[in-house]
């Protein structure tokens, strides 16, 4: 109702020499780390390259790049750990030419002046310390661009898509500001031409539950305590309700289905459809569920008759 690591080592955005290392406890372990955290960047990307060449409406190449990306990163992971695993086979001595190796490498690919002291202008620090800035920006949105094509997110959304599609539906976006499930429900009441506003639909929601409140309070428990509310708690709810962005739940869609006197049915991706106000007649208003839509969590949105219905026919 939906993180990632910021700020690179080097104060100004660059590594310190490798050579101002050697000789450290674990200087070899901490050379291996920085090489992977390089190779790491560059894998994403080149990711992100091979992503912006496949145009987003074309499936078929979406799940060819998907494919990849998970072959890619494998690739690498299995590479790094037999780095780690060579790395602890080696003897002390052993440790020492390779600390050497990749430190001489390091000089021959930057120059000799890399260890040379040289004076930096304040303007030039800034400019660096904006290009580093926007390097770490760059990360993180190939890194977020990887999450949403692999993780959890994504692949919620596919598998909402291909129920919905068998219904000749399809996902309407609905933003996240705490005020979602009753933005859902206003947006599928305007499709039946009923003209509810999100503010009307909480303060009556408030409203039905405090004058019913023993069909409620019985649901409703301290997070702190595990104590079922006290009629205080209750109150300073059903307030919250009508006067902040407070999220909504299965509670409020009951309580919505009695005062709009209509089923609402929602559907999520590992479970069947709930229906609230089954007692009543007429053409549910259908939301979705999403678990996995933002960071901070659970998320509504609302359906719309589906546009591209190639998508019931994909795998």
């Amino acid at each position: 109702m939906e993180s990632r690591p910021g700020g690179g080592e080097g104060g100004e955005g660059e590594e310190p020499p490798l050579l101002l290392l050697q000789g450290k406890e674990g200087s070899q372990s901490e050379l291996l780390a920085r090489q992977q955290r390089k190779e790491k960047r560059e894998l994403q990307a080149k990711i992100q390259g091979m992503k912006n060449t496949v145009p987003k409406n074309d499936k078929k190449r979406r799940k060819q790049l998907l494919e990849d990306v998970a072959k890619l990163e494998a690739e690498m992971e299995q590479k790094h750990k037999e780095e780690l695993n060579n790395l602890k086979e080696l003897s002390p001595e052993q440790n020492k030419e390779y600390s050497a190796t990749i430190n001489m490498s390091r000089l021959e690919l930057g120059g000799t002046d890399q260890i040379q002291p040289t004076r930096i202008s304040k303007a030039q620090k800034r400019r660096d310390k904006k290009a580093a800035l926007e390097k770490e920006r760059e990360e993180r949105i190939a890194e977020a661009e990887i999450e949403n094509l692999t993780g959890a997110r994504h692949l919620e959304s596919q598998k909402l898509a291909h129920i919905l599609a068998a219904r000749q539906l399809e996902i309407k976006q609905i933003p996240s500001d705490g005020h979602c499930m009753y933005r859902a429900v206003e947006d599928q009441l305007r499709e039946q031409s009923n003209s509810w506003t999100v503010p009307a639909l909480r303060s009556r929601t408030a409203e039905y539950m405090e004058s019913h409140a023993d069909d409620f309070l019985p649901f409703l428990t301290n997070p702190n305590t595990g104590d079922l509310y006290s009629r205080e708690e209750f109150e300073k709810y059903c307030y919250e309700i009508a006067n902040t962005a407070a999220w909504g739940g299965q509670l409020e869609l009951r309580a919505l289905s009695h005062i709009l006197q209509t089923p609402i049915e929602v559907v999520q991706m590992d479970s069947p459809p709930i229906v609230v106000g089954e007692e009543y007649n007429g053409k549910p208003l259908i939301l979705v569920y999403m678990r996995h839509a933002y960071g901070l969590g659970e998320h509504y949105n609302s359906v719309k008759p589906l546009l591209d219905k190639t998508i019931e026919n994909e795998s």
